[in-house]
Parts: C-alpha cells; structure tokens; sequence
C-alpha cells in the first residue's frame, strides 16, 4: 500500500450511536404527570372521589374559589389521561382526581394562609 491509499479504518462498531450516547437515566413512572401551566397559572390535582364516592363538596368548593377544571382538548399534543364519562368526561383526570389551574395570586394567598395557620399551630 502506498501513503496516498492508506486511509484510517475505524471499526464499524465503534460507529454506532449507543457508544456516543450519554447513558439514560431511570425515573420511577409517574402517574401524576401534568402539562405545564400557562403563565400566571399553576396547575393543581384536587380529588373529584372517593372511594368511589363524588366528592362534589371539593370540586365546587375549589370551582368558587377560582379553580377551572383543564381539559384535554386544550393540550391536543400531549396524551395526558382523561375522564372518560361522567360528570368530568373530557377533563385530565386519573384515580379519583382531576388537573385544575388556579391563578398565581390565589395560590400564593393559599400559601400565605396555611403558613400563618402552622405558625399559630406551633405557638399552642
């Protein structure tokens, strides 16, 4: 062989996308998982039943409080679980509960107001 013909020859296995890839990580399977909210929002899990039981006392409790239930249609991309029939047909859900959103300023005030109830709680 002369110098023009030498060329270097790399094995075909060293090749392969699995030697340059960076090694996946294992994560525990969530069935919790929720689109991200839109901007001033969070998204929250409340409970719709129990036991088998509605539990309409919570759902409208949160409702009048400036939660809205989300619905599946609003994110087509994504294949988040979904209630099927019922009263919530049509809205993220799985297990009993179902994804609401609530604006950033009544989460906060939530916050705000379960921190002062534990601070009067460790004070008796």
């Amino acid at each position: 062989m002369t110098k023009e013909n030498e060329k270097k020859v790399t094995s075909r296995a060293s090749q392969t996308r699995s030697k340059t890839e960076r090694p996946k990580e294992w994560a525990p399977p969530s069935s919790l998982d929720a689109p991200t909210a839109p901007d001033g929002f969070r998204h929250r899990w409340i409970r719709a039943e129990s036991l088998g039981f509605q539990d309409s006392k919570n759902i409208s409790g949160r409702l009048r409080s400036g939660y809205e239930l989300v619905r599946a249609d609003e994110y087509k991309d994504s294949d988040y679980p979904v209630v099927t029939d019922g009263k919530y047909a049509g809205v993220i859900g799985v297990g009993g509960l179902v994804l609401a959103r609530v604006p950033e300023e009544i989460a906060k005030q939530e916050l705000n107001i379960l921190e002062n109830n534990l601070k009067v709680r460790k004070k008796l």
